[in-house]
């Protein structure tokens, strides 16, 4: 066990920071820790907005419905990165169509999200703490339109990093034996029955997001998940993406 082991299995999403502020020279590190992150073909596809505007950090909270987003000293958004390629291709007079494909959009995404992680290694490794943000995808168009984001861009999550003001306890994770497999996959035969441990230590996790209340079972949350209803604005989101030149073939 080193270090680096130990601020990973130590890893606790934090909502509750002090006031204290984050050196710049810190900030700094977060950004190059990013970039020296693996990158698909060398070809970098995305961005980071550090959002410090405190109504488009309002904006944000809003959006996402969390309160906590406007109140972390640091905001970073991640966004799937293709236009300043696309600016790059048509300079040297080469077409962008395939910046429109699946292909290129996994890429892009695969690049945006190793960037961010370790970003938050990086965060944790420094005494921050870190809560990534899919909520501002509950309305994508509203976030690209805050960060006027051009053509071959999408917000894909937020990162708020911040001083920690709380000590969450440390999330049970899933079995070993659900998530690795050697050689081919393996479909749970009884889920239920197989996770019933795992239910049990889920329920009695406490979530500081709602204190003194246990969490509900892994197994029923999945449940409520698939069967719960999504926003239009979620319902849109190909829509918004293709809107955007993404994902069109």
């Amino acid at each position: 066990m080193n270090e680096t082991l130990k601020t990973l299995l130590n890893h606790r999403s934090i909502r509750s920071f002090t006031k204290q502020h984050i050196p710049q020279e810190q900030v700094n590190l977060l950004i190059s820790a990013a970039q020296h992150a693996a990158t698909s073909n060398f070809f970098q596809q995305y961005s980071i907005i550090g959002v410090t505007d405190p109504e488009k950090k309002k904006a944000l909270a809003e959006i996402g419905n969390q309160h906590y987003i406007a109140e972390a000293d640091r905001l970073f958004v991640l966004v799937i990165d293709m236009h300043r390629n696309a600016k790059i291709a048509e300079a040297k007079e080469q077409p962008t169509d395939v910046l429109s494909s699946t292909d290129f959009f996994f890429r892009a995404f695969s690049d945006t999200v190793i960037a961010a992680q370790n970003i938050v290694a990086a965060a944790e490794s420094l005494g921050l703490g870190t809560v990534y943000l899919g909520s501002i995808l509950n309305d994508p168009q509203a976030v690209i339109d805050l960060l006027k984001l051009p053509k071959f861009t999408f917000p894909a999550f937020g990162i708020a990093i911040g001083y920690p003001d709380q000590s969450p306890q440390l999330k049970p994770r899933l079995p070993k034996e659900a998530v690795y497999f050697e050689n081919e996959y393996q479909s749970p035969q009884h889920p239920l029955e197989e996770l019933e441990n795992y239910d049990h230590d889920v329920n009695q996790y406490y979530d500081l997001r709602d204190a003194n209340r246990r969490v509900d079972t892994f197994t029923n949350q999945i449940a409520k998940a698939v069967s719960g209803k999504q926003s239009e604005a979620k319902k849109r989101m190909l829509e918004t993406l293709r809107s955007q030149g993404l994902v069109k073939y």
